[in-house]
């Protein structure tokens, strides 16, 4: 891609914009990352619709965690990964590709083509620990203020909370 092709805002960030690798629906998982040596997120409910789990997949020993955002633990994550981790590991491929899952969570897949399927096989099959839950409210916090920037009206002038970085193009 070249400098052509990239906005304004791309070409003057300080943060690298990493496009996904595929787009995604935020229905069952509104909120993946790779972030704090974790694959976490948050996932629908499929039979509560007021009701969201915070579920996380360590990298390296693959401990998981799955809570709803009440800190009652997930009745499907009892010495396996429940469904809402399988479905955080394929909106997390769907986002950031299965290569840079598998290299962030250093699984070491199967030969031929990594997807979702042969990454969860892959961490499964080390039979992973259930893991601390401690992490859930941070990362429902994240999700919840994630939300909050989504409800912003558009404007045109700098947003005080949204200026994270310094400008680069800043005048002694």
């Amino acid at each position: 891609m070249g400098v052509g092709a990239l906005s304004v805002w791309e070409q003057s960030s300080t943060a690298r914009v990493t496009a996904p690798a595929r787009p995604r629906k935020l229905a069952k998982v509104p909120f993946v990352e790779l972030a704090d040596g974790r694959l976490q997120g948050v996932v629908s409910s499929g039979s509560d619709i007021g009701r969201v789990y915070v579920s996380s997949v360590a990298a390296r020993t693959y401990a998981f965690s799955c809570s709803t955002n009440n800190n009652r633990p997930c009745g499907g994550a009892r010495g396996m990964f429940c469904k809402h981790i399988q479905a955080l590991v394929g909106e997390a491929v769907l986002q950031y590709g299965a290569e840079r899952v598998a290299r962030y969570l250093a699984v070491d897949p199967p030969d031929g083509e990594p997807d979702a399927q042969s990454l969860t096989a892959a961490m499964t099959a080390t039979r992973p620990v259930k893991g601390d839950s401690a992490a859930a409210a941070q990362v429902f916090s994240r999700f919840l203020r994630h939300l909050a920037y989504l409800e912003l009206v558009p404007v045109t002038f700098p947003l005080p909370e949204m200026q994270w970085f310094p400008s680069t193009r800043a005048v002694a």
